[in-house]
């Protein structure tokens, strides 16, 4: 159960990012809180603060304190690529992880991690290539 909890959220991340960063650009000139942001995601809001902890610490967000508390964007929406918020909240390669232990007497085991490698950073690199190509404020436009 927790193992699945786990994955859950892992793969989930990117997507909460992105909402996070649409609902802030939607709203440029007010302080969102995070329990609000919540209501919008339709999950915990501990698990907002958690991403907009990371978001901020990529210098993404700002956040105050306080009865007027809450987060906004840091620059302009026009400004932030899809990549840097992929690149914030990534825990795991796109392809997943190599293998833990695969037999070394055997050609391809010996070697298989290796190549796994040279193909996760390929991969990954393509990936942040194409999202470096969008902003936020296009993906935004996309809503009403």
């Amino acid at each position: 159960m927790y193992l699945c909890h786990v994955i859950k959220m892992n793969n989930t991340r990117f997507a909460t990012a992105i909402h996070i960063m649409t609902l802030l650009a939607k709203s440029p000139q007010e302080w969102l809180t995070s329990e609000w942001m919540a209501g919008s995601i339709n999950i915990n809001p501990a698990v907002v603060r958690k991403e907009i902890s990371v978001l901020r610490e990529a210098g993404l967000i700002t956040s105050r304190k306080g009865k007027e508390g809450g987060s906004q964007l840091s620059k302009g929406a026009d400004s932030i690529t899809i990549s840097e918020i992929y690149s914030a909240v990534k825990n795991s390669e796109v392809l997943g992880k190599k293998n833990n232990n695969p037999n070394p007497v055997c050609s391809v085991g010996r070697e298989i991690n290796n190549h796994l490698n040279d193909l996760f950073v390929e991969t990954d690199q393509l990936v942040v290539k194409f999202l470096g190509d969008k902003s936020l404020e296009q993906f935004t436009d996309q809503f009403d």
